[in-house]
């Protein structure tokens, strides 16, 4: 087998506690990547370390490293469980300086089942009006199913709704709108039965859409109303333009490891009825910074943003789900350079967003972390 890259992560929480540095770590002989987070890899994994250190075996990779075939895959578990329970049995771990490649060492020794997918993800879209959002869809169904490959995880893809019932959901943790919703009452019933049991969500740009009258009108109170909590669509900025974007919420899984501001990708950015910040149930965690105005090139005037204040991500705190404002590629429409309407910019090419998006995704993969601060606590397994 050919060298490759791998990532091997500990929980941040973890690190903190054995003062290690939040760092990848790059080489070794699998393809896969490799999340440290399993409460018993764990404790597998600071004993090896610590054998290492009193000189017990060596900490060379070639002597851990596991049979050839074999690599660690994902596990997403409590992470502050898992930190507390490793101080319990190793209390001198505090001490400890560790090293990342003796993590690596440790993790690679372990080997796990390469066939079982950590979570499975499935996502519903339509991609039959807008361009931008048809460019966007076909960016996504290539980007996720190469991050599923290197975080573990299944991600497969529908555009036939009438999959949104029990049976089909109940194959999947994750459920994902790329592009649109449901307009049936038989699918609506079930995603929102899903939700309601411990499903998890994630949604994309036009999937928040509602505007009455139009072709997607505001006829969905318990979706765009008690479950986004935006209500129906008021405006946008045009054209698709980057954002400087501030996180307003650093302790959500999605976000901690995001620096304080970032650029985003190009988008066409929506404002909503209902303003978020008086509902308690959502959880913004990251809106679009004064510093982004003008925001907007128009021609129209209110297609130009000058001041307010405008979310571009977030939760609600009683569900397992995010929702991202972001999703609509700039396209050719003038046709400028060709005849095609080709794409001119891109959503899922951006390392910070990127990152977010990952990071919530794994996030709603978790089956033991429930939405931060809700009211109940959403457990797979519990339908």
């Amino acid at each position: 087998m050919g060298s490759a890259a791998l990532r091997v992560t500990l929980p941040a929480p973890a690190f903190e506690e054995l003062h290690l540095p939040l760092v990848p770590f790059r080489g070794g002989p699998c393809g896969k990547c490799a999340e440290i987070t399993s409460l018993t890899r764990l404790r597998i994994l600071v004993q090896r370390v610590e054998s290492v250190q009193a000189g017990r075996q060596s900490a060379d990779h070639d002597s851990l490293s596991p049979p050839r075939g074999r690599h660690c895959r994902p596990a997403i578990h409590g992470r502050q469980r898992a930190a507390s329970d490793i101080r319990a049995m190793h209390p001198g771990a505090r001490g400890h300086k560790l090293s990342v490649a003796a993590l690596l060492c440790g993790c690679l020794a372990l080997g796990a089942d390469p066939g079982t997918p950590v979570f499975r993800v499935v996502a519903f879209y339509t991609a039959k009006q807008d361009p931008a959002h048809i460019s966007f869809v076909h960016e996504a169904r290539t980007w996720f199913p190469k991050m599923a490959a290197q975080y573990g995880f299944r991600f497969d893809t529908t555009s036939d709704w009438r999959n949104l019932s029990a049976p089909f959901l109940s194959k999947y943790e994750v459920v994902v709108f790329l592009d649109t919703r449901p307009e049936q009452p038989a699918q609506r019933a079930a995603f929102q039965a899903y939700m309601e049991h411990g499903g998890a969500w994630m949604g994309f740009h036009f999937a928040g859409f509602a505007l009455t009258p139009s072709a997607v009108p505001a006829n969905w109170p318990w979706y765009h109303t008690t479950f986004l909590g935006s209500g129906s669509y008021v405006s946008n900025t045009w054209r698709p333009t980057s954002a400087i974007l501030r996180v307003e919420d650093r302790n959500h899984p999605a976000t901690y490891r995001l620096p304080p501001m970032f650029q985003s990708s190009a988008n066409e950015w929506y404002r909503w009825a209902n303003d978020l910040r008086n509902n308690p149930d959502i959880d913004i965690l990251i809106a679009i910074d004064s510093s982004s105005f003008p925001l907007g090139t128009g021609p129209k005037p209110d297609e130009i943003w000058h001041s307010g204040y405008y979310p571009a991500v977030w939760t609600n705190r009683h569900y397992k789900m995010i929702y991202f404002n972001m999703g609509h590629n700039d396209m050719d429409y003038e046709q400028k350079y060709d005849g095609t309407n080709r794409t001119l910019s891109y959503t899922l090419n951006n390392p910070i967003q990127d990152q977010l998006i990952i990071d919530a995704l794994l996030w709603l993969g978790d089956r033991e972390k429930k939405a931060p601060g809700g009211a109940q606590s959403y457990r797979r397994g519990t339908r």
